[in-house]
């Protein structure tokens, strides 16, 4: 009897991630943890206001603004992660964000402290991992395959593929 209702659970839990999170197939192995960690905090009591976003966000988190993601990408299911999509931001494929990190696409109008300025959107390339607690600023594009260490500052782009980058303010440190 209770492997029956473990099996029953277990289905349930994957028609609720079918449900909240339909563009995002690739959930479809989640188990049932996915439920009381994402689905019950983000999509039924909208503790971090993230009930508008299509893929699975960590209560702790906050995400918002014109983001796209590819396949396997999910930012902001790691804790305390802060994703400012207001001037918009792309992510590629198989992209990994650790804990902490923060990704800004505007800066505050240095004459007015209540507006945004406009950039360029930030753009980060496909099988890209960005350590614990990095910062990407405005109108950054990173290349595929690159890796951006814990804690670094990314103030400008590099478009070179498959570089460790790390360092305040960010540079290559070796390539892959």
């Amino acid at each position: 009897m209770k492997k029956i209702l473990i099996k029953l659970y277990t289905q349930f839990c994957k028609i609720l991630v079918f449900i909240f999170y339909p563009q995002k197939k690739e959930l479809a192995k989640w188990n049932a943890c996915a439920v009381k960690r994402y689905i019950l905090p983000q999509k039924i009591l909208n503790i971090n206001g993230a009930r508008k976003i299509p893929w699975p966000v960590h209560f702790t988190s906050n995400v918002s603004g014109n983001i796209k993601t590819g396949y396997l990408t999910t930012p902001g299911m790691m804790p305390g992660i802060y994703i400012n999509g207001m001037n918009g931001i792309e992510f590629g494929d198989n992209v990994y964000i650790a804990a902490g990190v923060k990704i800004i696409s505007a800066n505050h109008d240095l004459n007015d402290y209540s507006k945004h300025t406009k950039s360029a959107p930030i753009v980060i390339g496909s099988n890209v991992w960005i350590g614990a607690n990095a910062i990407i600023l405005p109108g950054v594009k990173i290349a595929n395959g690159c890796v951006i260490g814990a804690g670094a500052v990314v103030t400008k782009s590099f478009e070179k593929e498959n570089c460790v980058i790390a360092g305040n303010p960010a540079k290559i440190i070796k390539e892959k």
